[in-house]
């Protein structure tokens, strides 16, 4: 069954929200719902399984985060989302927080690259929500510091995503230690074959709700396409980044890729920090706190990592390398152009890309115009940083020179390659 987005519901009032919980809302300043959130709210807070459609930035937490608190404050048990990445999980968990500590509800957040000590208390706790990526939560799961023999509610989001990174036989050992009797709601922005697979296992005649087709593009968003040899690419971005002066987002394809181009920007006086699968939660934390305080002008990201940043106000997204996959393009420009703002996307290609620029043209079934590329700017020699994060000081050689590698002083050992007694394993 599916329905489509148009209703004449224009506020939270009308979806069936309980007065104490709308209350809440308006303290929040939430207005006028969004498409997806006036569709599923109401058949979630009546316990049926859906499946919704719908891209990043569309209001998915709250569609599926309020009919979860309301529910789980009017019967006993626990809610659970999973979903594909560190930085996502805990975004979904600073939302439903935010409302359900008002409400006198308590959230878990099970995520990699954190002690999972802490993250046993914090069950101990007794959390009515909570929140987890595949691979942490089987960690819990194996080792018996987690039942769910009391989920009431489970939500699948990014289902697509979770798929296209492997999750598939974690998230299905996860259910096998589920309830039969649950809501399940799974929020995906594609429905590969591959997902409604998914929906045919582990829902039970969900409703299927669509706000706008597969590769459906932000309104206010303008792109253009730039064809340029690779080599070229980084004083291209120079000179982009000297024309659009608010924040900026870059993807790039590969982590190695980020935290070169990282330091390539850092080199043209622009503040910049990155986020791959590379740097520990703790840095990703701050990388992406501070590109929305203002802190960094730019954040370089891989798209492993790009689904958790939810930001307003970015003015340009540079896709620095084309995605590997063709729906990732619209994942990434939708970062840009939010609640109602205008932004800009702009792709670098190289000239044997045109068949992947077709590709995209298909999926978002529009024309991409080409730039001309503008005259740009000398090459910029790598600076010298006398410090690192780790404390040391490193000269970055520049292009052409004969500088040596700085010497190790003497007596200091190298520690990377040491093998400790009982604390050495092959994976």
């Amino acid at each position: 069954m599916t329905q489509n987005s148009k209703s004449p519901t224009q506020n939270f009032s009308g979806l069936g929200i309980a007065p104490g919980l709308l209350e809440i809302i308006a303290r929040l300043n939430y207005k006028n719902p969004t498409p997806i959130q006036k569709q599923a709210i109401p058949i979630a807070l009546q316990g049926k399984d859906l499946v919704g459609v719908a891209q990043t930035g569309t209001g998915k937490t709250l569609a599926f985060g309020l009919p979860m608190i309301q529910r789980l404050n009017q019967v006993k048990g626990q809610g659970l989302v999973v979903l594909p990445t560190r930085e996502l999980a805990v975004q979904v968990d600073e939302a439903l927080r935010k409302v359900g500590s008002r409400a006198g509800l308590r959230t878990a957040v099970l995520i990699g690259g954190t002690p999972i000590y802490a993250q046993i208390q914090a069950i101990k706790r007794q959390p009515h929500i909570i929140i987890a990526t595949p691979g942490r939560l089987n960690d819990h799961l194996q080792q018996r510091t987690l039942n769910l023999k009391n989920v009431k509610i489970v939500v699948l989001d990014e289902a697509d995503r979770m798929l296209d990174m492997g999750f598939a036989p974690q998230i299905k050992k996860i259910f096998q230690e589920l309830p039969s009797t649950r809501q399940t709601m799974l929020f995906s922005a594609t429905i590969p074959q591959e997902i409604m697979k998914m929906a045919t296992s582990y829902l039970k005649l969900p409703i299927r709700i669509e706000v706008a087709p597969t590769g459906t593009l932000a309104e206010n968003v303008s792109q253009e396409i730039f064809i340029i040899p690779r080599e070229a690419k980084t004083r291209l971005v120079d000179k982009l980044l000297e024309q659009y002066l608010g924040p900026t987002l870059i993807f790039t394809r590969t982590k190695h890729g980020a935290k070169k181009l990282t330091r390539a920007i850092r080199d043209m006086g622009h503040s910049a920090a990155e986020i791959h699968s590379n740097r520990s939660l703790g840095q990703r934390r701050d990388a992406l706190q501070g590109f929305k305080t203002g802190k960094y002008r730019v954040l370089v990201a891989t798209d492993i990592a790009s689904r958790g940043i939810d930001v307003t106000g970015i003015e340009l997204v540079i896709n620095f390398d084309l995605p590997t996959q063709t729906e990732d393009y619209v994942h990434r420009i939708g970062r840009t152009a939010r609640a109602g703002a205008s932004g800009h996307a702009i792709s670098l290609a190289t000239p044997d890309q045109r068949k992947e620029l077709r590709s995209i043209e298909r999926l978002i079934r529009k024309n991409l115009p080409i730039s001309q590329v503008p005259v740009l700017p000398p090459v910029r020699q790598p600076k010298f940083r006398p410090e690192e994060q780790d404390g040391s000081t490193r000269w970055q050689r520049p292009q052409g020179s004969n500088f040596a590698r700085r010497r190790r002083p003497f007596g200091q050992q190298r520690q990377g390659n040491r093998r400790r007694p009982g604390r050495y394993r092959d994976n």
